[in-house]
């Protein structure tokens, strides 16, 4: 029987490994996206994840969308198409200089 628990060792510690350095971070990030989405307003600044810049000027809770106001006009985007990475750089503040 000891043998039996021996030879599954190794795909139990790296399935422990595989969970803590690719799954677990993807979900938090998933989990602080929904986040970013959730709480996004009229005003703010976005990138979208193909990057268009743009500011949020509709926000729609039914179909959970949003109208980003550009240079070329109007667009309507997904919630979920909005960079939290790109945007949080862009909203920022900017680095004192010395």
């Amino acid at each position: 029987m000891g043998e039996g628990i021996g030879s599954l060792l190794p795909f139990v510690l790296m399935f422990v490994v595989v969970y803590f350095f690719m799954i677990a971070p993807q979900m938090k990030r998933a989990k602080k996206e929904k986040k970013f989405a959730a709480e996004i307003k009229r005003g703010d600044k976005v990138i979208t994840k193909s990057g268009l810049h743009g500011k949020i000027a509709e926000l729609n809770d039914k179909d959970n969308s949003c109208v980003i106001e550009t240079m070329a006009g109007k667009l309507k985007f997904d919630r979920s198409a909005l960079s939290l990475e790109m945007s949080s750089k862009l909203n920022a503040p900017a680095a004192v200089k010395k």
